[in-house]
């Protein structure tokens, strides 16, 4: 699977005052490094309003949050570890929130693509080992590293 994850992409410790706050932020780095075009942040935070991301998990909450591929000029995730978390409503649930720590942007091309990727994903959420090395790993790289190998892994 061909998605750029590098170190750029891992943010940590991120002040957030709100998700749209996280979102912006994230989606701002993304645009940074020329992943994403303008219109990224604002259809991303869009996309969030009508169909919500955050999932809560072994290790309490995350959100994947995306959006539509004519916003993306390159596939990409960016990873987003947060100070204090902030509130995501639950997807498929419009009446709760998860406390969400950690996200992870992802910038597709393709749909099917984003359909993969979630579903690689959720293999790392599922798993508490994996997810605390994402949430509580000391550096960008070891993230980037081990989150990367973790999709090749289930990619193929």
């Amino acid at each position: 699977m061909d998605v750029a994850l590098n170190e750029d992409l891992v943010l940590m410790e991120v002040d957030a005052k709100d998700k749209f706050d996280l979102l912006r932020q994230a989606a701002q780095c993304l645009q940074t490094h020329g992943y994403v075009k303008e219109s990224y942040a604002d259809a991303v935070i869009e996309r969030e309003k009508v169909f919500a991301t955050g999932l809560p998990t072994v290790m309490g909450g995350v959100a994947i949050p995306h959006t539509d591929v004519e916003h993306v000029n390159t596939p990409a995730v960016c990873i987003v570890r947060l100070k204090k978390p902030v509130d995501f409503v639950i997807m498929g649930d419009d009446t709760e929130t998860v406390s969400v720590d950690c996200i992870f942007m992802l910038a597709m091309k393709e749909a099917h693509a984003q359909l993969t990727l979630l579903q690689n994903l959720m293999g790392i959420l599922q798993d508490a080992d994996a997810l605390k090395l994402v949430k509580e790993g000391t550096s960008a790289k070891e993230i980037c590293a081990f989150v990367k190998g973790r999709l090749s892994q289930v990619a193929e």
